[in-house]
């Protein structure tokens, strides 16, 4: 029986970039990074230590090769927030694209996307 969501895999064409957009804008931290010394690297950052479920930013290129068959696309991931408009502001001022704040029936919630185009979305919950 499964229990939780442990790791997401983020499959990226620049892990660099990847691990500088999540850290420095976003705010994730480096969990662990891993290279097996024949190309593969794999780097797992998380909101914060301890957090119960982590992304993993993976070289799309090589792991097209070695996977053809995977299916590549960003996740579509929905984070939350205890302070949304503070988030908001901070992306915005570190010059991430962001949309709208909206309110849904289940509370507000904008997207925000990546240094690649990926968009991702973040709910309030307090």
């Amino acid at each position: 029986m499964i229990s939780k969501v442990g790791q997401i895999m983020l499959y990226v064409n620049n892990q660099d970039e990847a691990l500088d957009f999540w850290t420095k804008k976003v705010g994730f931290n480096v969990i662990s990074e891993e290279n097996n010394g024949q190309g593969m690297r794999w780097i797992e950052i998380a909101p914060a230590k301890g957090a119960e479920t982590s992304i993993v930013l993976h070289n799309k290129e090589l792991v097209a090769k070695m996977s053809p068959e995977l299916n590549l696309g960003a996740p579509s991931l929905m984070f939350f927030s205890e302070n949304l408009d503070q988030l908001y502001g901070d992306l915005s001022n570190k010059n991430v694209k962001v949309g709208e704040i909206v309110t849904m029936p289940f509370g507000r919630v904008f997207n925000f996307a990546d240094h690649e185009e990926n968009y991702f979305a973040v709910m309030e919950k307090k």
